[in-house]
């Protein structure tokens, strides 16, 4: 069983944002860095908390030792207190008052002074208490070396001690600090540096998603004018860009450049297709109407209309798929209204009424020739087949426009539905067309990304629905 690298696998899990995996691993860093931080600061702060107890106690080490080397160097009879040990010098008097803490009994604040082994002399903290502590290690061990002890009560203590020789004895002087003199302050600053470490990461990770999100500012951007390109309300994408997008725009705009050139030359091999191909029909066709009037005539005729029909249908849909790759703008309302009157101007003499509902601006992501071809086949057809009204709206839905063209004619099935939308065929040989429009219809609308969509209209006839993706206006 292989295992993946953990590199692969971060990408992985977040391989669908740049934005999280940026996060992710900046955060990833900081839940890393700030305890390690800690860990050095804690070791850093106990070093100096070790080395402050440890100065205080040779401070005092000093101060007995100096005591004991005045030129009066042997006890003097003192006050024993009511608490003295048997052979213990309580006095106190030739050492000076004792200073605070080691004044206080039971503190931890202890010192004693051993000669030749034998206790000699102790602080007036420690009292009658004896101390449990192991010889002291070599001198040449490690600066402020603190050493563990503790007293006949249980109390943790350090201990520093220090040893010398003096007119043929040994003198050792012990003196200690309760461990809580190190652990206390230790744990306050401990305590402070994590709470100012934690706020340090919070602050830090805010900072990160900030700058993620403002470096990736630009890409948004970007994203932004590519859009605005797509969709035909740019040419280009322009406007100051960071040095390390300007590579990337350059290659864009000269894409860009050679898609618009590379859709001019299929205009023009298009026009040149449309032309070389209507030139032959027309003459075919005039041919066939200088024929003796009959049923070969008839034929040919139908037969050349059929095949200029077809010929224009697919050259119109190349048009539209040339146009697809680079969207245009256009109102449904304007152009639905002007439609609508014009087919009412040229048909005053009909029963059908066009009633349009339509709002004052309505912009969709289509080619203006292409929404006119659409909305004419669908409006021609609906007058076609109504009886005296063809009701015509639109509107948006979310990111698409909806337009509605209902008759009150006698409607169709599922299965005539299925026979018009095929190319060349028609349900009323008896009324003048082809068969052509809704198909193309249909394939220019779904050539945009649309659709077209029929059902029962409220008027009790046939309802075109013709969706569209809607224009984004800036």
């Amino acid at each position: 069983m292989t295992h993946r690298p953990f590199s692969r696998r971060f990408a992985r899990l977040f391989g669908g944002s740049l934005r999280a995996r940026l996060v992710a691993s900046a955060v990833l860093f900081v839940l890393v860095a700030i305890p390690l931080t800690g860990l050095v600061l804690a070791h850093v702060l106990e070093g100096i908390v070790r080395a402050e107890v440890a100065t205080r106690l040779d401070l005092q080490l000093s101060t007995l030792r100096a005591a004991l080397t005045q030129d009066d160097p042997r006890p003097r009879p003192g006050r024993p207190s009511g608490d003295a040990k048997p052979g213990r010098d309580n006095s106190f008097d030739r050492f000076g008052p004792e200073p605070p803490p080691f004044d206080r009994p039971g503190s931890g604040w202890y010192w004693r002074i051993l000669v030749d082994g034998r206790e000699m002399a102790s602080s007036r903290s420690l009292g009658p208490r004896s101390l449990d502590m192991p010889d002291p290690e070599d001198e040449d061990g490690p600066p402020h070396r603190l050493r563990p002890a503790q007293d006949e009560d249980g109390q943790e203590l350090l201990v520093r001690s220090l040893r010398f020789e003096r007119e043929g004895e040994n003198i050792r002087i012990d003196v200690t600090a309760p461990r809580g003199a190190l652990s206390a302050p230790l744990r306050d600053a401990i305590l402070a540096v994590a709470l100012t470490l934690a706020g340090l990461g919070l602050l830090l990770i805010g900072a990160i998603v900030f700058q993620v999100r403002f470096g990736l500012l630009p890409l948004e951007h970007l994203r932004g004018a590519l859009k605005a390109v797509r969709e035909g309300r740019r040419e280009r994408i322009e406007g100051p860009q960071p040095a390390e997008l300007k590579p990337l725009v350059d290659e864009l705009n000269a894409l860009i450049a050679q898609d618009a050139a590379h859709l001019r030359q299929a205009r023009l091999h298009v026009a040149n297709l449309a032309h070389g191909l209507k030139t032959p029909l027309a003459t075919l066709s005039a041919a066939a109407e200088r024929l003796d009037a009959g049923e070969r005539q008839a034929e040919m005729l139908g037969l050349l209309d059929l095949m200029d029909r077809r010929i224009r249908h697919h050259l119109r849909r190349a048009r539209t798929a040339a146009l697809g790759g680079t969207r245009r703008q256009a109102d449904v309302a304007r152009h639905g209204r002007d439609l609508a009157a014009m087919l009412d101007k040229f048909r005053e003499n009909e029963a059908v009424r066009i009633e349009a509902r339509l709002p004052e601006t309505l912009p969709a992501g289509v080619d203006g020739e292409d929404l006119d071809e659409m909305l004419g086949n669908l409006l021609d057809n609906a007058r076609r087949h109504a009886r005296s009204l063809v009701t015509f709206d639109a509107g948006s839905q979310g990111r698409e426009v909806l337009i509605r063209i209902g008759d009150d004619g006698l409607g169709l099935s599922e299965a005539e539905i299925a026979t018009v939308r095929q190319p060349g065929r028609r349900l009323d040989e008896s009324q003048p067309g082809h068969g052509f429009g809704i198909p193309i219809t249909a394939e220019i609308a779904e050539l945009y990304g649309g659709r077209l969509e029929f059902g029962r209209a409220g008027e009790g006839g046939l309802e075109a629905r013709l969706v569209l993706p809607a224009a984004t206006v800036e």
